[in-house]
């Protein structure tokens, strides 16, 4: 279980608008120093850990202007035993504090700095701040720290310490961190990282691409006039365009928000009519999360409007459609999920209303949180954040086989897609590949705030592979010569000493295997793959069924019969006519005899054409024979192409006509049923 550092995920929706925050102080013209401690709890209650974060700073710390207050105005946590600043809270208790609200607005040096001071400071109190330190040590890949931190916390730690199983949970996930890491795919990775263009601080996170180089994005902007108590800084969904990796902001979409309201994490609809989204706002010192549609119109988006059966209870957030348009996925904490935020989806309509919701089900969700599912048809797979589940920290990207409520075990993405921080909002437009020039976010290459990345994974190599035998003794066949003919491409290979044919295959399994060899009956037969093996990391290896061939009746020279050909003809000439005669009057006499008919042509002309030309010489000696009435099942036949000429057609590197016109022929072979034993 990942340890849950988070009050809800309201970050993924806010925290680039508390990092463009970063340098807002409140400058307060009055005597009383203390109300800045009073302002800071204030904005902490409301979600605004970095302006807390920023005020506590200004007390622990006055300029020189200002003399050091002799008390803490708060009330009193009885019990301390740190340096206390006369009656009141210590100064260790609001270093703690601080230390909390630069980690909850993802400041995480400062919060590392604050979480050590504390607890070499005061260790009996802030034992747990260790804990902290180390969450704060992992997620900034510092795994070494994190992991001391963790063993000293633990060795003082009773066995009823609350913190105990978490900094337990943390410790696994380090060790999963480590697995992961040392992954030899890592290689078949490629990432891209988004920017901003020049001037533009507005943050882009939660990214939708809505064709060609348009996305819309979700980032911040600031209000002209700033209010205490009121974060100035919100997020609204901006129309971008990409050139290199270069994101150009315009100006927001226009969506009806006033400058208490922010709104993100968008989806649209194929055709570009319906826009769903998110939107929020602090109410009472607790934000507030619902889904809203708006509809494409030849103004603009019309008024955005609630979406009710989305928005029943609770709040609902990043909603999602999938790939083929027809549901709407969304989280939401509303009454009949696990715990937290949970993945739920709904039917959508041709108008764009949407269906009664329906949870995703206990495969899918924990009593943590699960945020922004994206659900990619072609593949029915769904995937979505969560801290719920074992991974690199923070929250780590997961998917799921299946639909509805039907779904397989959830499986991590792995590094390098997921990190030791935040990874969420996934998003590709390719229909077929789910890691094919992916789009997240993440807050792992910056200070606090969330970036876009493209992530394509390379596809793993197919591997073709069988074994070719002898229908006989079931020995295995060397030397055959094996063609693959599979989705329109043709290779060729060749067994070795142990029957087996090897080759890399760029398409799926799909096609016919033919396998010829002297002395053997060629074979073909359609590609059946009895095993796939994918436990190789770079590639997945397809078993085709064993091809058994049966071995030709060795021609002699007693029981053969030969017939010559024209150059590049099959017609039956005189002279072959009167041997296929007396040949009938055999077969007449020998009611129980067979015939072998093998067709061969000289070397001039390609091995496709000659294949061709010997079986047709092949088959017009057995037409001749069966329209004397021989009956067809006595007859077999067989073509060689230039394959085993009898005369050499070079001598001296001169062409020899008469060992051409000799090789130009037909084999008859003529088989008589064993006599009986007497």
């Amino acid at each position: 279980m990942k340890t849950k550092h988070t009050n809800s995920f309201y970050k993924t929706a806010g925290r680039t608008a508390l990092c463009l925050f970063a340098c807002t102080v409140m400058q307060q013209a009055t005597a009383q120093v203390d109300l800045r401690i009073k302002q800071a709890e204030q904005y902490y209650a409301a979600g605004d850990f970095l302006t807390a974060a920023n005020l506590y700073e200004q007390y622990l710390k006055p300029s020189a202007k200002e003399k050091p207050k002799a008390d803490f105005p708060l009330n009193a946590k009885h019990g301390r035993q740190g340096s206390s600043m006369g009656k009141g809270v210590t100064k260790n208790d609001l270093l703690y504090k601080q230390a909390e609200s630069y980690r909850l607005a993802h400041y995480l040096p400062q919060a590392a700095e604050r979480y050590k001071a504390v607890a070499a400071a005061d260790m009996a109190n802030y034992a747990h701040a260790l804990y902290w330190y180390a969450v704060c040590q992992r997620a900034l890949g510092n795994t070494t720290a994190a992991e001391e931190s963790l063993n000293e916390f633990l060795a003082k730690a009773t066995a009823n310490d609350p913190y105990r199983a978490a900094a337990e949970n943390e410790l696994a996930t380090l060790k999963f961190v480590k697995q992961q890491t040392v992954r030899p795919d890592t290689v078949m990775y490629t990432f891209n990282k988004f920017t901003l263009s020049a001037g533009a601080e507005k943050g882009a996170f939660a990214p939708l691409h809505i064709g060609g180089d348009q996305f819309i994005i979700t980032g911040t902007e600031k209000d002209t006039v700033a209010q205490a108590g009121v974060n100035p800084n919100h997020n609204r969904l901006y129309a971008v365009s990409l050139a290199n990796n270069v994101l150009h902001v315009s100006e927001p979409v226009a969506l009806g928000a006033d400058a208490y309201t922010n709104q993100g994490a968008a989806t649209i609809s194929a055709d570009g009519k319906h826009l769903y989204f998110t939107q929020w706002k602090t109410e009472n010192g607790k934000q507030v999360f619902a889904v809203y549609h708006a509809t494409k119109t030849a103004e603009g988006w019309s008024a955005a409007a609630e979406v009710s059966t989305v928005n029943k209870g609770g709040s609902s957030k990043h909603p999602q459609l999938s790939a083929d348009g027809q549901y709407l996925f969304f989280s939401s904490n509303r009454e009949g999920g696990k715990g937290g935020y949970d993945i739920w989806y709904a039917s959508v309509n041709a108008d764009g209303s949407v269906g009664e919701a329906v949870h995703t089900g206990a495969a899918i969700n924990t009593a943590h949180d699960e945020q922004t599912p994206f659900y990619h048809s072609a593949t029915k797979t769904l995937v979505f954040a969560t801290d719920g589940k074992a991974g690199m920290g923070g929250f780590d990207l997961f998917t799921a086989k299946g639909e509805g409520n039907n779904w397989s075990t959830i499986e991590n993405m792995g590094y390098p897609v997921n990190s030791v921080r935040d990874d969420v909002y996934f998003f590709t437009s390719d229909k077929q590949n789910l890691l094919k020039n992916a789009v997240f976010s993440s807050d792992r290459g910056s200070e606090c705030c969330l970036e876009t990345y493209t992530v394509t994974k390379a596809p793993k190599k197919k591997i073709f592979t069988g074994k070719v035998v002898d229908k006989k003794d079931n020995q295995p066949v060397a030397n055959a010569i094996v063609l693959i003919n599979a989705n329109g491409k043709q290779l060729k290979v060749t067994t070795d000493a142990n029957g087996r044919y090897t080759t890399e295959i760029e398409t799926d399994a799909d096609g016919t295997v033919t396998v010829s060899k002297h002395r053997y009956a060629e074979k073909q037969s359609g590609i059946n793959i009895i095993n796939t093996d994918e436990s190789d990391w770079s590639s997945t290896k397809f078993t085709n069924n064993d091809i058994v061939l049966d071995r030709k009746i060795i021609l002699t020279p007693e029981t053969v019969v030969t017939v010559y050909f024209d150059f590049d003809k099959h017609n039956i000439k005189p002279d072959a006519a009167f041997k296929l005669d007396s040949l009938y009057d055999i077969l007449v006499k020998n009611p129980g005899a067979i015939v072998q008919i093998s067709g061969y042509t000289d070397g001039l002309g390609s091995e496709e054409y000659n294949k061709i030309l010997s079986d047709k010489r092949a088959k017009a000696c057995a037409d001749y024979l069966m329209a004397k009435g021989v009956d067809s099942a006595r007859i077999s036949f067989e073509s060689f192409g230039a394959c085993c000429p009898v005369e050499m057609e070079l001598i001296n590197g001169r062409d020899n006509a008469d060992g051409r016109a000799k090789n130009r022929r037909g084999l008859i072979n003529i088989s008589y049923p064993p006599k009986e034993e007497e």
